[in-house]
C-alpha cells in the first residue's frame, strides 16, 4: 500500500494531483491580456472623444466672446449720439472719412440718400455690454 501523505496546500495546485481531481486548464495569459488591453482602449478613446468634443465647444464659445469683445472696442470707439438700451438693435456705419458711428437707423430706412460709406454690421446690445453681429 502507498504511502498517501496529504501534499500541503493541494487546492492551490496548478496542476491535478490525482484522477478525481477538478480538470485544470491552464489560462491563456497572453488572450486575457489581448482583450483586457482592446476594452480599456475602446473605452479610454470613447472617453478622450468626448473630452475632446466638450474642448471643441468650449473653444468655440470661447472664439464667440473674443468676436464680441472685438466688435464692442469698435462700437465703443465709434460716435455715439444717444444711449443703447440693452437688447436693442443699431447700426454700425463707416463714413467716407473712415469714422465708425451708431445708428438707431437701418441702411434700407435711409431710402436714396444713403449717408454713409457703408453698412459694417447690425449689431445688438447684450445684458453684459458686450455687442453681438446679427448681420
Amino acid at each position: 500500500m502507498e504511502d498517501e501523505t496529504p501534499i500541503p496546500n493541494q487546492s492551490l495546485s496548478p496542476i491535478p494531483l490525482h484522477v478525481g481531481s477538478a480538470l485544470i486548464n491552464p489560462e491563456d495569459k497572453g488572450k486575457i491580456t489581448s482583450v483586457a488591453l482592446e476594452a480599456m482602449n475602446h473605452y479610454a478613446n470613447q472617453e478622450i472623444d468626448l473630452l475632446r468634443q466638450q474642448a471643441e465647444l468650449i473653444m468655440k464659445q470661447v472664439h464667440l466672446i473674443e468676436e464680441r469683445v472685438e466688435i464692442s472696442h469698435q462700437i465703443y470707439q465709434a460716435e455715439m449720439r444717444f444711449t443703447p438700451k440693452i437688447m436693442g438693435v443699431y447700426h454700425l456705419y463707416e463714413t467716407d472719412e473712415g469714422v465708425k458711428l451708431l445708428s438707431m437707423v437701418g441702411p434700407n430706412e435711409w431710402g436714396k440718400n444713403f449717408p454713409y460709406k457703408k453698412h459694417l454690421a447690425q449689431v445688438k446690445l447684450l445684458g453684459d455690454h458686450t455687442w453681438e453681429v446679427i448681420k
